[in-house]
């Protein structure tokens, strides 16, 4: 912890070929399985790992590499998937090329061994991979494995990068959830309340549920805590919501502000049910974030979205934030069962 404190963080703007730690992931764009097999052992998740074919087994041998091709980076995570890999740089110090000319180095050796090891394979072999993994999409083909660049991530502050190497040690876990209990993790589109129709993940029972009620932490309570020292209505309020999530109220909220994922904190802890009104869509490869991934997959959330997934999208904006404020007081009242 005390090195993590040291390091210097990519700011916006700053140059590539700077300290900073970044977050890549090279995808087969086929989605299949070629660089490695999942394994589930007695069905438990928390036991998944990955078997890994030979050109997951190189393309594991080429990351180790990259520190010793650049004395500047360290290797901080790895993990290898069926079909994709991510792993976490740490850039020490300046270095003569940018991160993104040594990611393009990498991507060009995969690239190679892919087309070796496509080459090394018999038309038998490639029909069984096809007939031995069920993700391989009708009408694939292997043919090349490695057609895009890797996705380079900067990470700009300190929170994201423990966040990222959990997330990065957990993809094993969450395939396996997923394959496990795929009925939650399906994109359910269409679901309208209040007029408004949703796509959404998770469990769509919870909608039955007899009462709803939105979190909204008003900027006002929290200036009156913050500036004039009276955090009477923000602790009242903060702490109603959790009493009546312990009452079996479903709480409903894009959960925005600090204060408001403090309380998503607190309920996600509990194990209390919750809807979660998400600002993206949800894209064919979609995984909840860690936190939110367990509730799905015990079926205490659903989360909702009224928009398209844009893999594109730059952070949410104000008037969506006052959208899915509404969107939230519109789902309870339409929800709420009389008493």
């Amino acid at each position: 912890m005390a090195e993590q404190e040291a390091w210097k963080w990519q700011e916006t703007g700053t140059a590539w070929r700077g300290v900073g730690i970044y977050h890549v992931t090279l995808v087969v764009p086929s989605r299949e399985s070629l660089l490695g097999r999942l394994v589930i052992p007695e069905n438990d998740p928390k036991q998944a790992v990955v078997e890994r074919t030979e050109m997951g087994k190189e393309i594991v041998y080429l990351i180790g590499t990259i520190p010793q091709h650049h004395p500047q980076i360290r290797l901080i995570q790895y993990c290898l998937m069926p079909d994709h890999a991510h792993f976490i740089l740490y850039v020490t110090e300046s270095m003569p090329v940018s991160i993104k000319a040594v990611v393009r180095g990498f991507w060009q050796s995969a690239k190679q061994a892919g087309r070796e090891y496509i080459s090394s394979i018999s038309p038998n072999d490639i029909r069984d991979n096809k007939r031995n993994n069920s993700n391989i999409k009708e009408g694939a083909s292997i043919f090349p494995i490695f057609t895009e660049m890797p996705f380079v991530r900067p990470m700009s502050h300190k929170g994201q990068l423990q966040t990222m190497i959990r997330y990065v040690q957990m993809n094993p876990q969450r395939l396996a959830t997923k394959r496990l209990m795929p009925g939650y993790f399906r994109v359910q589109r269409d679901i309208e309340i209040a007029g408004q129709k949703y796509s959404g993940i998770g469990n769509i029972g919870i909608l039955q549920a007899e009462k709803f009620s939105p979190v909204h932490v008003r900027r006002i309570w929290v200036e009156d805590a913050e500036q004039h020292g009276d955090a009477t209505r923000l602790r009242e309020y903060m702490n109603g919501c959790v009493l009546a999530a312990r009452k079996g109220v479903v709480m409903v909220s894009p959960f925005i502000s600090p204060k408001e994922k403090e309380v998503l904190e607190v309920l996600l802890c509990e194990k209390h049910t919750i809807i979660y009104i998400a600002e993206n869509g949800f894209g064919e490869y979609y995984k909840p974030a860690e936190g939110l991934f367990e509730a799905v997959a015990d079926g205490r959330m659903l989360i909702l979205s009224p928009w398209q997934h844009d893999p594109d999208k730059p952070h949410v904006t104000r008037a969506e934030c006052v959208a899915m404020n509404k969107m939230a007081e519109e789902i309870c009242e339409a929800l709420n069962k009389p008493a």
